[in-house]
């Protein structure tokens, strides 16, 4: 007996959900609703889909578009600034260049700045490589219509997205000598491993203390974080492969209290994200598979 595609291509599709919301609990429900659909059409018409695969991205583009329209009055009311769910992934996310890049926390955060049309366009053109035709279904366009908002949306992103270096080795040290001046409270050595005009991002959604406003520049940055080290000297803070790069898991007493990601340019840390908001730390004691 075949795999039911939509085990086949579940991971897939729970990738295409989150790069839309940028949150692994609206992803998963998507997912699911997904699913309802395509086991209400049964046996008979899931053996008439010609092209199963591309059927599920399109039922879970849909979700997902929908969701995110959603998502983004309650952003409106979010209390600071929101970042995106965090995901424990593995290390071989980080081989596929392209979707390392797109799941990372700064593409996120980028195309947080996009309509849901533009991103759902760019996401499912860019990263997926759907057809025009495709997307237009999708998002109910028409294909000139898409081809235009894909235009936009990539000048969009290309302005704003982070130049992302590809040695992850490098990305690794930069990371552990973070963490390590971090430990040890080494401030100068903290400002070695940030670019001059490094910007940190903290979310605390309204429930946890988080600083509400970005904190910008390399110095206002390392009085921040030295300020944070003095008030928890007991915390351990471990490397973990985050959104597909180098990440950083702050525990006190045993329990995530904080999850660091992390963009760089030039071997150097340009922005710092922590995420403290407890309701975005849930999937961050198992990998999180990723696929395209």
């Amino acid at each position: 007996m075949s795999a039911d595609p939509f085990v086949t291509h579940r991971g897939l599709l729970f990738t295409v959900a989150y790069e839309l919301l940028g949150s692994a609990a609206d992803a998963e429900d998507a997912v699911q609703d997904t699913w309802l659909r395509w086991d209400g059409i049964g046996a008979a018409g899931q053996a008439e889909v010609v092209d199963p695969r591309a059927y599920l991205v399109r039922i879970v583009s849909r979700q997902a578009l929908n969701r995110l329209r959603t998502l983004g009055r309650r952003k409106e009311e979010y209390v600071g600034e929101w970042l995106p769910e965090p995901l424990l992934t593995a290390p071989d996310v980080a081989d596929d260049v392209e979707l390392a890049e797109s799941v990372s926390m700064a593409m996120l955060t980028v195309l947080e700045t996009l309509t849901p049309n533009e991103r759902a366009v760019f996401v499912l053109r860019e990263v997926f490589d759907l057809p025009f035709d495709e997307i237009a279904t999708v998002t109910s366009k028409s294909s000139a219509a898409v081809r235009q908002i894909a235009h936009r949306a990539r000048s969009h992103v290309a302005a704003r997205r982070p130049r992302m270096e590809v040695d992850r080795a490098e990305q690794r040290r930069a990371v552990d000598r973070f963490r390590a001046a971090l430990l040890t409270g080494d401030l100068q050595t903290l400002m070695d491993t940030l670019a001059p005009d490094a910007v940190l991002i903290a979310d605390g959604g309204g429930i946890v203390n988080a600083v509400r406003q970005p904190v910008v520049g390399a110095k206002k940055v390392v009085n921040f974080l030295g300020a944070l080290s003095r008030i928890a000297p007991t915390a351990v803070i471990e490397p973990i492969v985050l959104n597909g790069a180098p990440g950083a898991r702050i525990l006190l007493d045993g329990v995530v209290d904080t999850v660091i990601g992390f963009a760089f340019e030039d071997g150097l840390i340009s922005r710092v994200f922590a995420v403290r908001n407890p309701d975005k730390l849930q999937r961050l004691t198992e990998e999180t598979p990723l696929s395209r």
